[in-house]
């Protein structure tokens, strides 16, 4: 089933002051897809990521995942929605500062009815030999490792990651990317992923590239690389 959007439109502001962020997006998302939606700042991604995450609400249009319309849901229904199908990474960790790495990872399986088992999760991650560290003892990397963990332990629908690696270095970048393509894989987990790093693009399976407020390209990549291998 996946993600479906249509006919999406997002403006902010009033009359003269009115300005479109979203200019009738189609898009559909299939279960199991690594997406990397790319493009310059003020193009539409972080506002369209977020109309996805029931965070934002758009003007008209309709977005739906697994069939299930979130337009018109009331805040009870829209919170039961984002527990049951999505997992959020932002650029900055938010992880909570007097929980311990293991404790802020079950943090999310409260969240869901069919979590994944944590001692698997952990292993994957990489960190069991750093789960009883609080954030403040964690670098950067790890902390991120720590966000996707939360998100992806409540067996979301989709992962949606707001720059992802915009706080770290080449090198944790390329493992955490790493990582998300290891939990896209093992889970067949939906992954959306906004960037500015055009290199990222390719290790997805579908390229979205927007820019004011318009989707310029939507295709899927045909030579699509490991996180690996990527350069940049």
């Amino acid at each position: 089933m996946g993600l479906q959007i249509k006919s999406l439109f997002k403006s902010y502001g009033a009359r003269e002051n009115k300005v479109t962020v979203l200019n009738n997006i189609d898009l559909n998302v299939e279960q199991g897809e690594m997406c990397v939606l790319i493009g310059p700042s003020g193009s539409g991604k972080s506002t369209l990521l977020n109309i996805i995450g029931g965070i934002d609400v758009a003007d008209s249009g309709e977005v739906s995942i697994n069939g299930q319309k979130i337009e018109n849901m009331n805040e009870k229904s829209l919170t039961t929605y984002r527990r049951k199908h999505l997992g959020y990474v932002f650029q900055m960790y938010n992880l909570i500062p007097n929980l311990n790495l293991k404790e802020n990872i079950e943090v999310g399986s409260y969240l869901s009815k069919d979590p994944l088992e944590y001692e698997e999760l952990v292993e994957l991650l990489g960190l069991k030999e750093h789960q009883y560290k609080m954030p403040n003892q964690l670098s950067g990397g790890q902390q991120q490792r720590t966000a996707i963990g939360r998100a992806i332990i409540k067996n979301p629908s989709i992962l949606l990651c707001d720059e992802p690696t915009g706080a770290l270095d080449y090198k944790t970048s390329k493992a955490i990317l790493n990582l998300l393509e290891e939990v896209n894989i093992k889970y067949n987990t939906t992954i959306i992923i906004v960037t500015h790093n055009e290199a990222i693009k390719n290790m997805a399976d579908r390229i979205v590239t927007l820019k004011d407020g318009k989707i310029l390209k939507n295709y899927k990549n045909n030579k699509k690389i490991s996180a690996r291998d990527l350069e940049w």
